[in-house]
């Protein structure tokens, strides 16, 4: 049966780490979120992440635009937030209003205070191997790994899903910790036999239970991030049989979700760090 890789637990202890170092500053991180979106989980979303940062010893502001605005307002508002010199992470919560360009607006955020780790210039240095804030999902499945002292290095990291928010960036992460990486889609042929494989396998491609017992190495570690409601039920990629094979899992609720969360966290002191004593 597996090791259940508490998502929930980890993101406490990485948040009293930070709230620890928060501590020792002489100022107060501050994170801005900005919402121009009707989802209701996406309130939801935002809400949980600042009591999460509260914990921190974080100060978040969240400004919240109705569906009447347009691109221009919002970007400007973003201009004046990249400027104030007492905000050190921005986040623009997704999805946006229908009628807005999200591209426009992820990227209208400065790079060092985009603590989503989403804007081309993070995602550029994330693969070059330069110092940037790191997508916040796919830091936060590292994490987990850390966290169960499960090495990475020279084992095979298989990763179903090819998105820019977490199956890419994934890939460019286990790379940096010598994983040997293979980045399958909804494309791949003979995905099973691919699957099988993995040592590490993590699955990010939106499909709930795709990942089936059969599709898993005896042993390996299975890392869920897709999420979908299925008859008012969250579901993972992952079918919860396959607990019977792997070595360790992420549950659906609970494993990685909470994670993003806490990474956000972190990557809001990183900025405010980095920012605020450049080279230090």
């Amino acid at each position: 049966m597996a090791l259940i890789l508490d998502g929930r637990a980890v993101s406490r202890t990485l948040v009293d780490e930070i709230r620890s170092g928060v501590e020792a500053l002489s100022y107060l991180p501050r994170l801005v979120f900005i919402r121009a979106g009707d989802d209701p989980a996406s309130a939801s979303y935002v809400r949980s992440k600042a009591r999460l940062a509260a914990r921190a010893g974080i100060e978040t502001e969240t400004v919240v635009f109705d569906m009447g605005v347009d691109q221009h307002h919002v970007v400007s508002k973003i201009e004046a937030l990249n400027s104030d010199p007492h905000v050190d992470g921005i986040l623009v919560q997704l999805p946006l209003y229908r009628h807005l360009d999200s591209a426009l607006i992820v990227t209208a955020v400065e790079p060092s205070k985009d603590v989503d780790g989403i804007h081309p210039i993070n995602v550029g240095k994330l693969w070059m191997g330069e110092e940037g804030l790191a997508p916040a999902t796919p830091s936060g499945l590292i994490r987990i790994l850390e966290h169960y002292r499960l090495p990475i290095e020279g084992n095979h990291v298989v990763i179903v899903g090819r998105s820019n928010l977490v199956g890419k960036p994934a890939a460019a992460l286990f790379l940096r910790r010598h994983g040997t990486v293979t980045l399958a889609h909804s494309r791949t042929r003979e995905l099973p036999a691919l699957t099988r494989q993995a040592d590490i396998l993590v699955a990010a491609a939106g499909s709930p239970g795709l990942i089936t017992p059969d599709m898993v190495q005896p042993g390996a570690v299975v890392l869920d991030v897709g999420q979908a409601v299925v008859n008012g039920v969250l579901q993972g990629d992952v079918a919860p049989e396959v607990a019977d094979v792997a070595s360790g899992l992420t549950p659906t609720p609970g494993g990685t979700g909470p994670m993003t969360v806490a990474m956000v966290i972190r990557n809001t002191v990183t900025a405010a760090e980095r920012r605020r004593y450049p080279g230090g």
